[in-house]
């Protein structure tokens, strides 16, 4: 008998022994053993008999990423075609999921906040390696519980599906609710916005679909649309109210990923849910009805996300560059808490001495903004010379620098105070410039001109300048006891490493290649020619970190040895009907006690943070498109 025929039988055999016994009516406990883990199985309440859900203390678990993410993992199929459903529908266990409706394959609204309520009860938040719903499906060599009746579902931690549960839970926290009151809902979503942008989608018409309204204007839709009065083209403004307070139960602010309004009508291939009765209304997400929903839900995290009581230490700033937006990430509890809007192609960033500005290179006007930290509304835009790209601040904030990516490149020089342009510094075409360690030196590197030049902060000049055989990406620096410039570290175009230049020598003293394992990406996602990109020296000057997209991962090296220490694996991305591919990361920055590392992934529009102690992945924070620059604001 085959492994797989034995498990369907030991499954079939628990199932009926366990259904026998409910039959019964056995009050006391039944020693199952391992099948079923340590538990009672009581006497088999109908579903109007259980205990009602308010009883329960209010989850601080997201109820609409559990509809849209997690709920469908217990419907896959496993090996021998068996589903958690299966067994957890009929059987009383922990995780206790309805039975479906006569003819239906899915839950309905009532049946998963039931389901939502079992399972939360299963969850230690913010903690996945103490929540049951995450250990009993998993092996023992991994982490799991000693054994699971339905058997073991991911071998290691590192399993996408894992992941997303684990993911779930992190995003919860200990006493506050994640759940989204309509009132909370309401007030941070603009009704206008929903009324003459969004409620429209409802009744357009799409060649071979019906329309929205057709089915969701039932009395028993979950989403429900009021009825349009007779000959009435739209609906009356108390309809639309009536609409709006509807649809913001099928909705998480400032997460249209995790949106069940946009993820149910959303073709699978796109990352939709496996079915929706009404058609795949979007086949993508580029889709410009998708992107208008989503951006309506984007608008309200500012609102929803406010900053906690207890005023962090930092803040972490990272800039979407194929989007008009910049998160910003409060790291203690790795949540993104306000958005700034309104800047389309935002490059660089970096603040005023003070942290009462934000500076942003923005490419689409050729302009530096100026930004109120506090409100996130730009205060100035200067002129600057060319297209920007990155930025750096002197260290004693008085001069904003702005690289110009152009034929003739620059360092623009903006006065602090006046926030007018000053002067140009002639350079080779500008990507990416920094200001040494002591605050006498501007370096810039270029792609074009496979260089990095010095430049003397005192007077204005080149000091010297280095050429490479590759164009030159991120740098990182390294300080010497009495603060000046010891070693840069400067990534190359076409190179999985970085090479090591001697700052008093003036020239290139070493390169060191990152590790061929782990490796395999980069194909895909049609990096190849920037095999490694992001990097920085920690605030303590302890350890160097480096990206690398070949390897979906960021290394350690200690310094002053630059001996490797290990590796933390980025997360994956998982197209449908593909293999999964790299998380394209980006660039890193530290908290301000080097104990958190923060990466910026541009190909799956989140950052990660990790523990620099463990090397362990802690947090992957949903931001915007394709992020890149990352920032760290210390505050004062």
């Amino acid at each position: 008998m085959t492994s797989q025929n034995r498990r369907i039988r030991s499954l079939v055999l628990f199932a009926v022994v366990a259904t026998s016994v409910l039959q019964a009516g056995v009050k006391s406990a039944i020693p199952l053993g391992s099948l079923a883990g340590p538990m009672r199985i009581q006497e088999s309440q109908s579903n109007a008999e259980q205990p009602a859900a308010s009883a329960q203390p209010q989850s601080s678990l997201n109820y609409e990423e559990y509809r849209t993410r997690v709920e469908p993992v217990f419907l896959k199929k496993r090996e021998g075609g068996v589903r958690c459903y299966d067994c957890h529908s009929t059987l009383t266990t922990r995780l206790r999921l309805q039975p479906f409706l006569p003819g239906d394959s899915s839950w309905t609204e009532e049946q998963s906040r039931q389901n939502f309520e079992f399972a939360s009860q299963l969850v230690t938040p913010n903690d996945p390696l103490k929540s049951r719903l995450l250990l009993h499906p998993l092996a023992q060599e991994a982490g799991g519980d000693p054994a699971h009746a339905g058997g073991k579902f991911w071998t290691s931690q590192d399993d996408p599906e894992w992941q997303l549960l684990a993911a779930w839970v992190r995003r919860s926290s200990p006493g506050v609710s994640a759940m989204q009151p309509a009132s909370q809902a309401a007030n941070a979503l603009s009704f206008q916005t929903f009324k003459s942008k969004v409620e429209p989608i409802f009744l357009k018409e799409r060649p071979g679909h019906a329309r929205c309204y057709g089915c969701h204007s039932e009395y028993n839709r979950s989403f429900h649309l009021e009825k349009l009065s007779p000959g009435a083209a739209n609906w009356t403004a108390d309809q639309s109210q009536h609409n709006f307070q509807n649809i913001l139960q099928h909705v998480v602010l400032g997460d249209p990923g995790a949106s069940r309004l946009l993820i149910h009508p959303l073709a699978p291939e796109a990352g939709g849910d496996p079915f929706h009765s009404g058609g795949y209304q979007f086949q993508s997400q580029n889709d410009p009805d998708w992107l208008t929903i989503a951006e309506w839900l984007r608008s309200a995290r500012t609102e929803t996300n406010p900053a906690p009581s207890t005023k962090p230490a930092a803040l972490i700033y990272v800039t979407n560059s194929a989007g008009d937006t910049i998160d910003v990430i409060d790291p203690t509890a790795n949540t993104v808490v306000q958005v700034i809007h309104g800047i389309e192609l935002p490059h660089g960033i970096t603040f005023s001495s003070d942290g009462a500005r934000v500076y942003i290179s923005n490419e689409s006007e050729s302009v530096l903004d100026v930004v109120d930290r506090k409100s996130g509304e730009v205060l100035q835009k200067v002129p600057l010379s060319g297209r920007p790209n990155n930025i750096a601040i002197a260290k004693d904030g008085s001069r904003i620098l702005v690289g110009i990516r152009a034929p003739h490149g620059a360092l623009d020089v903006i006065d602090a105070v006046s926030l007018i342009r000053v002067k140009s510094i002639s350079v080779d075409n500008v990507h990416n410039v920094y200001v040494t360690p002591d605050g006498q030196y501007a370096v810039s590197g270029s792609l074009e001109g496979q260089s990095a030049t010095v430049v003397d902060l005192q007077t204005d000049q080149v000091a010297w300048k280095l050429n490479f055989d590759h164009p030159v990406r991120p740098m990182a620096f390294e300080a010497n006891p009495d603060g000046s410039t010891h070693r840069i570290f400067v990534q190359l175009s076409d190179f999985n490493g970085f090479a090591v230049v001697d700052f008093a020598q003036r020239s290139e003293v070493a390169r060191i290649t990152l590790p061929n394992e782990p490796g395999g990406f980069g194909i895909a996602e049609g990096r190849v020619n920037t095999p490694a990109h992001g990097i920085g020296v920690a605030p303590d000057g302890k350890s160097l970190w480096i990206n690398s997209t070949l390897a979906n991962a960021v290394f350690e090296y200690s310094l002053p040895d630059l001996q490797l220490v290990g590796h933390t694996e980025l997360p994956l991305i998982h197209p449908l009907g593909h293999l999964p591919t790299g998380s394209v990361p980006e660039w890193i920055t530290f908290t301000p006690d080097s104990k958190h590392i923060y990466v910026s992934n541009s190909g799956g529009r989140s950052v990660s943070a990790i523990d620099t102690k463990t090397l362990k992945l802690v947090a992957v924070i949903p931001v915007g498109e394709v992020p890149k620059r990352i920032n760290t604001l210390v505050i004062h």
